[in-house]
């Protein structure tokens, strides 16, 4: 069987970042906040949001990683290619198709929860923010220290999950569970981006200053994935040089 083409890993990170932003923030649109007739409060609230951006990453990573490495995520990207999992002429071409599948899905929210009488988009797309704009109030300072911290750990367990050492066919479930967990902690902080293709995606359909944020959504994610990107074959003794292999996997390895 021959290798996925740039094509093909261009189509899946399109598919899978449209995904994740689609499950993610559609869950924190649609459904975070819903009563019933009687007022009886039915939403999936924090946890429910957290569990559905896990869960996209999840779903994403087992049926696209062996196409694409399963990234749907700039950040994901960077840290990759620091850390020589995918080669660097792979960045720019990843990048640009995550954003516009981020983009993508936010029109997708946005077309269907117009489709509620007197909704409106300002302020309730599950944008970032930091100040004002935090559902916390936070400041800006603490929001990009918990996104550099939060996506530097979240790329050290992508890294980890997919070494060679590691455990075949667990990293999908890794991954997910890990982004589950940083959701919990920081939604309250940031609404969580660590995904500067989410953010982007949802930011300009939401208005109310979340454009004008946006910059802090790309430094620090980049920041802390570039960190870890860097840091890990150092702290863990091995560098690999994974150019010609998006994706480290069993049915990659048979192809060799």
């Amino acid at each position: 069987m021959d290798e996925p083409t740039m094509l093909h890993r261009l189509a899946a990170e399109f598919i899978g970042t449209f995904w994740l932003v689609l499950g993610g923030c559609g869950s924190a649109v649609f459904a975070a906040k819903f009563a019933a007739g009687d007022g009886t409060q039915l939403g999936i609230g924090f946890l429910g949001v957290s569990l559905a951006f896990g869960l996209t990453v999840l779903t994403g990573v087992y049926a696209f990683g062996t196409i694409s490495g399963g990234h749907f995520n700039p950040a994901v990207t960077l840290g990759a290619a620091l850390a020589k999992r995918v080669e660097w002429k792979a960045v720019v071409p990843y990048w640009i198709t995550q954003v516009i599948g981020g983009l993508v899905a936010g029109l997708v929210i946005y077309i269907v929860a117009k489709g509620q009488d007197g909704w409106s988009a300002t302020g309730n797309m599950a944008a970032n923010g930091y100040g004002a704009h935090s559902p916390g109030g936070y400041s800006l300072a603490a929001v990009l220290i918990a996104e550099v911290v939060l996506t530097g750990i979240f790329l050290l367990v992508i890294l980890g999950s997919t070494d060679d050492r590691a455990p075949k066919g667990f990293a999908g479930l890794s991954i997910g569970l890990t982004l589950t967990l940083i959701h919990l902690i920081s939604i309250p902080i940031s609404n969580t981006s660590v995904n500067p293709a989410r953010s982007t995606g949802v930011a300009f359909f939401n208005g109310d200053g979340a454009p004008a944020q946006l910059w802090a959504f790309w430094l620090a994610p980049l920041v802390g994935a570039a960190i870890a990107g860097v840091a890990y074959p150092y702290l863990f003794g091995r560098k690999e040089e994974l150019a010609e292999r998006p994706v480290r996997d069993d049915a990659l390895e048979a192809r060799r």
